[in-house]
């Protein structure tokens, strides 16, 4: 029997997407492009016939407790019927546009089933994490992407659909400058109009491609914050490569002057494109 299980799961940073509504829920998702970053969320799941969530975020050496709940992550272990006390931890700022909801239920799903002896799929995992991504409107396919690395073009809805995925060495720098609340936007007709008109008509096939179909995204949808609006034109002024982190208040940008442009506006996290997505990395009996 396992006692303790854990698994980790890369977060995603979306630059452009399209929602698609189905009374299927496994049909409702989005297509669009984005980036799967290593940078994700850690989650140790210990037997216990209480459920609980901890939510840590670390920083600097320092550890920092969040929340002591998750809705989505708790309607999962409902739905696995898997009770277990979870805890989670990751780097980056949560709600930021990192797919860190996303992130944080796959690993929370793989450390599940290894705990409780489900011998979940893959797609059976990213399935139940996807549902719970939609039913909380935290995300819309950010569990579809974080499947595996790259930079990612999702063309289908859902978890089982095609994706075309393309490595990267290339780091990608980013600044946040808080959350935007998801549900508020995706609930919103009129910007959702918005983004059904802007989505690009091409596909990219790599990072650089992404990032500027992004930007063109970004502007066109309207849903530029006049905070990412300043660090925009500054990218621009240098000639950085830049667009805003989709749904967060932030920008992410590449190249070599990415850092220095993005620090005149906030801590910059330097990321990296991830080479696989979610696993299980131990289990102890």
């Amino acid at each position: 029997m396992v006692e303790r299980a854990l698994a980790w799961s890369p977060g995603h940073v979306s630059g452009y997407f399209r929602r698609c509504a189905d009374a299927d829920g496994a049909a409702t998702g989005s297509i669009g492009g984005g980036i799967v970053i290593a940078e994700g969320v850690m989650v140790e799941a210990v037997g216990s016939d209480a459920p609980s969530v901890r939510v840590l975020v670390c920083s600097g050496g320092s550890r920092v407790s969040v929340a002591d709940s998750s809705p989505p992550v708790e309607y999962l272990m409902d739905r696995l019927d898997a009770p277990a006390a979870l805890t989670t931890r990751c780097t980056l700022p949560i709600g930021a546009g990192f797919g860190l909801s996303a992130a944080a239920l796959l690993a929370s799903g793989a450390a599940l089933s290894a705990l409780h002896g489900l011998d979940l799929s893959r797609s059976e995992i990213a399935a139940a994490a996807h549902e719970a991504e939609v039913r909380f409107r935290t995300g819309l396919g950010d569990v579809a992407a974080a499947q595996g690395g790259g930079v990612v073009v999702r063309r289908g809805p859902g978890v089982d659909v095609e994706i075309l995925r393309f490595p990267s060495d290339e780091p990608v720098a980013a600044v946040s400058f808080g959350p935007i609340p998801t549900p508020g936007v995706l609930d919103s007709e009129d910007a959702m109009a918005r983004v059904r008109a802007a989505f690009p008509s091409a596909e990219p096939r790599g990072l650089e491609e992404l990032v500027r179909l992004s930007r063109t995204f970004a502007e066109r949808s309207g849903l530029v914050t006049p905070r990412v609006r300043a660090a925009l034109a500054a990218c621009d002024e240098a000639g950085v490569p830049a667009s805003m982190t989709m749904l967060g208040d932030g920008v992410f940008a590449v190249g070599p002057a990415a850092d220095r442009v993005l620090a005149r506006f906030g801590r910059v996290y330097r990321l990296h494109v991830a080479s696989e997505g979610f696993r299980l990395l131990e289990e102890e009996s």
